[in-house]
């Protein structure tokens, strides 16, 4: 397997000089951290089974709005994600930030600099009127039993009625071992619908690039170690990818925010080669 080279988080990744990789995802403590955990809360409770096929169907026409990538981005302007324990600023900004910090350690490879401006639009749900317990956040698999890496594990899925129907409730739930993610049912969100929304416009990105973005909030299986069990060999040939792109999602996120306006064009030309016009959301 290849191994990406992607620098060390602890060497580089303080944009301010400010936090270190260990202060990041902190969710013990924190000024945010009452409004995390609500917002977990709510995704714990309500991310069924059920809840994810009826999310499908609703928004796998793709007819909400029709607009650039640039104007999505744009949207996100209005936008604090409310799970988010490490900003408090609007999600533009980082989808920027993650772009700039993989197009300085990976300079040959334009595709990836673009998945980094993407990989957040799917939150654009939010303004489509979806609460952001359906939008935001750390994913996991519906139809089986949450695994203990998943956020507030031990204090937020009481109140889930998947938990306690025998069809979901053991580790393998409604699937089998190493069928593959391609086959397991996400909780509902902007990784998925983002995922969907690129197959949909037919984006020309390498499979990497699709992998990376419909996986990158699947903290408890890139970060955790866990749901293992469910992936089959081609999961584990993408993971490398997926861990790469997180040390830019997550340790390039600083208070020191970005001239949007000098990295505009060069990212808008990265647009008409790769996803170019107006495009359905």
């Amino acid at each position: 397997m290849k191994v990406l080279m992607g620098p060390d988080p602890s060497q580089i990744y303080r944009p301010d000089g400010g936090k270190n990789k260990e202060d990041f995802r902190n969710y013990t403590s924190g000024p945010l951290l009452d409004r995390v955990y609500t917002t977990y809360k709510l995704m714990h409770t309500h991310q069924t089974v059920d809840f994810v096929r009826r999310k499908h169907e609703e928004f796998g026409a793709f007819s909400y709005k029709k607009m650039s990538v640039m104007e999505a981005v744009e949207l996100l302007d209005g936008l604090v994600d409310e799970s988010d324990p490490d900003v408090d600023f609007p999600n533009s900004f980082h989808a920027f930030q993650t772009a700039e910090g993989i197009r300085k350690a990976h300079p040959d490879k334009d595709w990836f600099h673009l998945v980094g401006l993407l990989h957040d639009l799917g939150k654009i749900l939010v303004m489509a009127g979806e609460p952001q317990w359906s939008v935001v956040g750390d994913t996991f698999p519906v139809g089986c039993h949450p695994q203990k890496s998943v956020v507030f594990w031990d204090s937020t899925f009481q109140d889930n009625p998947d938990t306690k129907d025998p069809r979901y409730c053991t580790d393998y739930g409604m699937y089998e071992p190493h069928c593959g993610l391609e086959n397991v049912l996400m909780s509902w969100g902007h990784d998925e619908y983002m995922y969907r929304m690129m197959k949909f416009n037919k984006f020309s990105l390498p499979p990497e690039a699709f992998y990376m973005i419909r996986f990158h909030s699947f903290y408890p299986w890139h970060t955790g170690g866990d749901y293992r069990h469910l992936c089959c060999p081609h999961d584990l040939s993408m993971l490398p990818w997926v861990q790469e792109f997180n040390k830019f999602d997550l340790y390039t996120k600083s208070e020191d925010l970005p001239d949007v306006s000098m990295l505009r064009p060069y990212y808008q030309g990265l647009i008409d080669k790769y996803c170019p016009g107006v495009l359905c959301w």
